[in-house]
């Protein structure tokens, strides 16, 4: 899978479709960026760094050194020296210079995948994937910097990082590292980013990529509601099945930028890495930084190709835990159906009346805790509020073990109330700028997690509750943005620092939660969406997808995160009607089989619903218990989109060995007067023939095709009456 060609100094990184290629010229061994893209036979391409045209390389032409710096395709470009494109790496020298430039030392290519300490990372084996490690130097600053390439021999993807220590005699300040970059020739490109805000997150834009940079970000210490940290460039006419992408995925879960630059000569520059803006981190002798992973596709075949390479790598090298590969509990969630108006009789009669329905655990969201009468008090307060879980939470949990339901529970870790026990005693334990009155949302400041005494506390508070009681299942959720960026007990030049170790603090706690109680399944929250990335699935393998669960939103919402992340991971609930955050009123039938493509459960009072949707349920649990392993393992193909033709949605998994198959299709909106609509399915066998059985038409029977004739000619979709209608095929190879 990678090579180094000694005779022109070349590496060559080969995935199944993809290859990817670096040089190193002159007699000061630049490190060059020559190819990424089709797989190619052989290594040479060097021809493609140019360095044969004006300006030459400086050991040819040194006087025009800027000139060179200006256009080389550097594989990883500093700033400072000549080089007026972003960089990936800025460095303030004790005496408060700026510049620096790499040079190649050594290299390394080993079997496997090595860890990020404290950071988290895709994995693999000895037979599943070979890393090359490139050693730079700039002797000036004495800095040393890694550049970490993995090819994966079954999947078309590679994964970056970067390490920077100092190997001088003085400390220097790095105030910008990215983990990643590309240089390539530009070909009229596209670029596709998601975006949104709460209750509308990761929504698909896709534009022409013009001169100059254009880029999506974020600095609210979190990769937000509002941008995601993803970035794709792709041809003019690319689809979801042909055209060439090329994208790369962030796997952190803070501040982040990634950007497209198009040059004055026509070059694109892509990158991606920690948000420079407040950031800089002090690095003194013998110290290291361990910069993030940034994971990258390259496909000729269109969307759905990237979409394969994404889920595949997540799903096999990056989730992780007892709930890896199998199916979740189907839960049900007191929130929307109490919020915090409820006791141990309330939670009660919910459970007996869900698990006579087959729902398997019930949660208990925010306010068992301290005096959380309200969302204006008490967070960091970790201790059960037994007014009101009378009995305790012990009796509690037993009581739902009894209905042979699981029993999970809410924490809100990171923040922290004015109104709290915890703050009136730690003051200083909340992220402020000393005399500055501090920004407050939603009645909350943020716990400064740089601190080691603050993560000990908040997580023995947390792990004393666990260890009380039978509890199986926690929802870790974050409410707000970082401001006021100050710590107490950072000194002045490392209070750039804070947003980072807020984030590695972060994973600290998480990763002690899944070894101290690995039994656990654990699923990440943040104002609903605002931190579903892939750090956080390292920990947690599945993620509140977003607090609007309106069904119509979630299809927008839902496209928008299967681009990238299996449908496993996409916390989905039935919730109450009219809908909590639009008033919509959406069939029960629509809500349960939207909910299908995640991890599937209920966010409503179900003693309170109509009795013709809880008649439903039975049927929507048995329809998730036939359906999840193939929802959850199968191969997912975009079929239309709802967002662009407003009209219908549809989408398709398909059994790796492609012998079952599941569509589902969504109605918006109705039309008058229209024949059927022709559905071209995709990912089948051509030579198979399919049993197709529309579920829940009785009438439909079933009908038998040819893969072949299913993709090609496609199926009939018949109007269903009325609107935000919807409707599963299911497609088994006939013996």
């Amino acid at each position: 899978m990678i090579t180094y060609q000694e005779d022109n100094r070349v590496f060559k990184l080969d995935t199944p479709n993809s290859t990817y290629m670096i040089g190193i010229v002159d007699d000061e061994n630049f490190v060059g960026h020559i190819y990424y893209g089709k797989r190619l036979q052989e290594a040479e391409a060097s021809y493609l760094l140019r360095t044969q045209e004006a300006p030459y390389t400086p050991g040819r032409n040194n006087r025009e050194r800027c000139s060179f710096y200006d256009c080389f395709p550097f594989e990883y470009p500093t700033g400072g020296t000549g080089d007026f494109r972003e960089s990936c790496l800025s460095v303030r020298t004790a005496g408060g210079h700026v510049g620096a430039m790499l040079s190649y030392v050594s290299h390394e290519i080993t079997g496997g995948k090595p860890a990020l300490e404290g950071l988290p990372a895709t994995f693999g084996t000895l037979e599943e994937c070979e890393t090359l490690k490139i050693v730079c130097e700039d002797k000036y600053v004495g800095m040393q910097v890694e550049l970490f390439y993995t090819a994966f021999r079954d999947i078309d993807v590679i994964t970056r990082s970067v390490r920077v220590s100092n190997a001088g005699q003085e400390h220097f300040y790095l105030t910008k590292v990215y983990s990643a970059c590309i240089d390539m020739d530009n070909r009229d490109f596209d670029m596709v980013s998601l975006h949104g805000s709460w209750a509308r997150e990761r929504h698909i834009q896709r534009k022409t990529l013009g001169y100059g940079i254009q880029n999506v970000s974020s600095f609210r210490g979190e990769s937000s509601h509002q941008d995601h940290p993803f970035l794709a460039l792709v041809d003019k006419n690319t689809t979801q099945e042909h055209g060439e992408v090329y994208a790369m995925n962030f796997v952190y879960s803070g501040n982040f930028r990634a950007q497209a630059e198009v040059s004055q000569f026509d070059y694109v520059r892509m990158s991606m890495g920690i948000h420079p803006e407040n950031f800089c981190w002090k690095l003194e002798p013998g110290e290291s930084f361990q910069a993030p992973e940034a994971v990258m596709v390259y496909t000729d075949k269109g969307f759905d190709a990237m979409t394969s390479a994404f889920h595949k790598l997540y799903r096999k090298h990056l989730i992780r835990g007892k709930y890896k590969n199998k199916k979740r509990p189907i839960l049900i969630n007191n929130w929307e159906a109490t919020y915090f108006n409820f006791n141990t009789d309330k939670l009660l009669a919910i459970a007996k009346e869900a698990s006579a329905l087959g729902i398997e655990m019930l949660v208990m969201d925010d306010g068992w805790f301290g005096r959380r009468e309200n969302d204006d008090c008490a967070l960091g307060d970790w201790q059960v509020n037994e007014e009101k879980i009378n009995g305790g939470l012990k009796n509690l949990v037993d009581e739902v073990n009894k209905l042979g339901m699981k029993f999970g529970i809410w924490f809100e870790p990171e923040m922290i109330s004015p109104d709290s026990e915890l703050y009136r005693a730690h003051p200083d334990w909340a992220i402020a700028i000393p005399g500055r009155p501090g920004t407050e949302s939603r009645h909350q400041y943020v716990l400064d997690l740089s601190r080691q005494e603050v993560v000990d506390c908040v997580y023995n508070m947390v792990a004393s509750v666990l260890k009380s009681a039978n509890i199986e299942y926690v929802k870790w959720d974050m409410n707000r943005q970082l401001t006021d960026i100050g710590s107490a007990s950072l000194p002045a030049d490392r209070q750039g620092e804070l947003y980072h170790r807020y984030v590695l603090a972060v994973y600290e706690m998480q990763g002690r939660l899944v070894k101290d109680f690995p039994d656990l399944l654990l699923e990440n929250c943040s104002g609903g969406g605002a931190r579903f990335d892939a750090g956080m699935l390292y920990y947690s393998p599945q993620i509140w997808c977003s607090d609007d669960a309106d069904a119509i939103e979630r299809l927008e919402i839902q496209e928008g995160t299967a681009m990238l992340y299996p449908l496993s991971t996409m916390g989905a609930h039935v919730s109450d009607c009219p809908n909590h955050t639009v008033g919509r009123v959406t069939p029960f039938e629509t809500r349960g089989i939207v909910a299908l493509a995640g991890t599937f459960g209920y966010e409503l009072d179900v003693t309170k619903i109509p009795e013709a949707d809880r008649e439903q349920i039975p049927e929507q649990v048995a329809m998730y218990h036939q359906y999840n392993d193939l929802v959850r393992e199968g191969d997912y193909y975009r079929i239309a989109s709802y967002s662009k033709n407003h009209k219908f949605d549809c989408w398709q998994v398909v059994r790796e060995d492609k012998k079952e198959s599941l569509v589902t299709f969504v109605q918006v909106m109705n039309r008058p007067n229209f024949k059927s609509r022709r559905i071209l399915l995709k990912g089948l066998d051509e030579n198979l023939r399919y049993d197709v059985h529309f579920v829940g038409d009785k009438d439909a029977g079933v009908k038998s095709y040819s893969g072949d004739t299913l993709m090609k000619a496609g199926i009939l979709m018949p109007n269903l009456w009325g609107d935000f209608r919807a409707r599963l095929i299911h497609l088994v190879a006939a013996d």
